[in-house]
């Protein structure tokens, strides 16, 4: 996995995390304590803060890793617990690294660039295994190996905030800072796709010199397996001069910019801007085009995986029906309908069902059909709730998919494979799926697709009793 960076752990190691910035701690809140606090951090929470007790008072430290013994500032005073900050790390823990990244600790886009990231997978599997247990009352059958891909450089969409700042004398753009407002001061970023984070100050130049540059308040990056797109969020139009300064950087620095000055539908490329976005499936010779603002796995190579991984475990057979909800652009709908008998495919965004039609068109797919349809609202009057599949794929948002799980066994389903963003929702529909459906948690396991965060994605594979 990574490449561990040697870090001192003798008493009073200075850490990288910068925690010793005014910014880091609430000066509004006139009951905080200035003295440092020295403690035992016990464990690490599911969003990556070390945990510890003062005084039996539960408290959080921002940069604290389980097992360390540490000095903290507080951050915060409240009534039911407290937040702090490690100023110094007296006994490091054994898989603490140096960040890689000089912004950690400041920068709101990471939280566990302190943690080796092979030990950062095993936390999110044990996050996972800890909300099943307490929120769902389950417990897989077997735990899949967790999936992993490159952990640096990795992520392809993102929304990156854009301000010029009097003070500075020049446009920030990047994350917001952690526990704060303020764009952080990024010179660059280590999990963007280099095409972008290495172009942080370049960009920031580059808005410096347009007429509109406090009237240009974010870009969204979206990268494929081609070209990068980076689109403006402009409040006013952009002037002659303008557009032929951002042309000459598109050229230069190989990006090609799209403005948008309303809502999705007014995402428009500048002239002689527009490329094809798409990102492949080589195992399965599957090319899947999109447009800028559709929702996309931010790491690519980690995807790839995820989908070959959906596909082993259903084991869909030629003969069988399945149900794809939640499907988007067709990411594991046209990879299913190469095993299966047909496959239909059901999303709550149009545009995305459009896409989806297209995507099985241009791969020469005939057995995928797809209906648009708000999955979270009544849906007794959907064709497909008329059919019988044998198989079934949800890959919902962070809400869950609970109001469509009672639909499943009326529909013959034996083979369930759940994907998901947010493990206490996960957890919540296997609860419904175990205990009040009668299916059993065969497999679960947890995939790394944002490194260096707290975010878990993870996959479930549920079965009906005795299949």
């Amino acid at each position: 996995m990574s490449s561990r960076r040697p870090v001192r752990k003798d008493a009073g190691y200075p850490l990288p995390f910068a925690a010793t910035d005014r910014r880091c701690y609430d000066q509004k809140t006139q009951a905080t304590p200035i003295e440092l606090v020295e403690a035992e951090i016990e464990t690490l929470t599911h969003e990556g803060r070390g945990l510890t007790h003062i005084d039996g008072k539960t408290v959080f430290v921002d940069g604290a890793l389980a097992g360390e013994r540490v000095r903290f500032r507080y951050t915060r005073i409240q009534r039911r617990f407290d937040e702090a900050t490690v100023i110094d790390v007296l006994r490091a823990a054994p898989d603490r690294v140096a960040p890689k990244c000089p912004h950690f600790g400041i920068c709101g886009g990471c939280s566990l660039q302190h943690l080796d990231a092979t030990a950062q997978i095993q936390v999110k599997q044990a996050s996972l295994a800890d909300v099943f247990s307490r929120i769902g009352k389950v417990a897989p059958a077997r735990w899949l190996e967790p999936l992993v891909a490159n952990h640096w450089g990795y992520r392809r969409k993102a929304r990156l905030g854009v301000r010029h700042v009097l003070k500075k004398g020049r446009t920030l753009v990047g994350f917001r800072e952690r526990n704060a407002g303020y764009l952080a001061d990024l010179t660059r970023c280590e999990v963007l796709h280099p095409s972008v984070g290495e172009r942080l100050l370049a960009l920031g130049a580059l808005i410096d010199g347009l007429s509109i540059r406090e009237h240009l308040p974010q870009i969204e990056v979206a990268i494929g397996d081609g070209p990068t797109v980076l689109v403006l969020r402009i409040m006013q139009p952009l002037n002659a001069a303008d557009i032929e300064t951002l042309l000459a950087f598109a050229e230069r620095e190989n990006v090609h910019f799209y403005v948008q000055d309303g809502g999705v539908e007014t995402i428009r490329p500048l002239p002689d801007q527009a490329v094809d976005l798409h990102y492949k499936l080589p195992q399965h010779a599957l090319r899947l085009d999109f447009e800028p603002h559709d929702f996309t796995q931010v790491n690519l190579e980690l995807n790839r995986l995820m989908v070959e991984r959906a596909l082993a475990l259903l084991d869909v057979q030629p003969d069988e029906s399945v149900l794809d909800l939640f499907c988007g652009l067709g990411n594991f709908t046209l990879p299913l309908a190469q095993q299966a008998q047909r496959v239909i495919g059901v999303e709550g965004d149009a545009g995305l069902v459009a896409r989806a039609q297209t995507n099985a068109q241009r791969n020469g797919i005939t057995n995928a059909q797809f209906y648009s349809a708000n999955l979270d609202g009544d849906l007794d009057q959907q064709p497909w709730l008329r059919e019988h599949f044998s198989v079934a794929l949800l890959d919902p948002p962070r809400s869950g998919a609970l109001a469509v799980l009672d639909a499943l066994p009326r529909l013959g389903v034996e083979r369930l494979l759940y994907v998901s963003c947010n493990p206490a929702t996960l957890a919540r529909d296997a609860d419904h799926l175990v205990n009040q459906l009668g299916y059993e948690l065969q497999a679960a396991g947890v995939m790394d697709m944002f490194p260096h965060t707290a975010h878990v994605e993870s996959m479930a594979l549920f079965a009906r009793c005795g299949k």
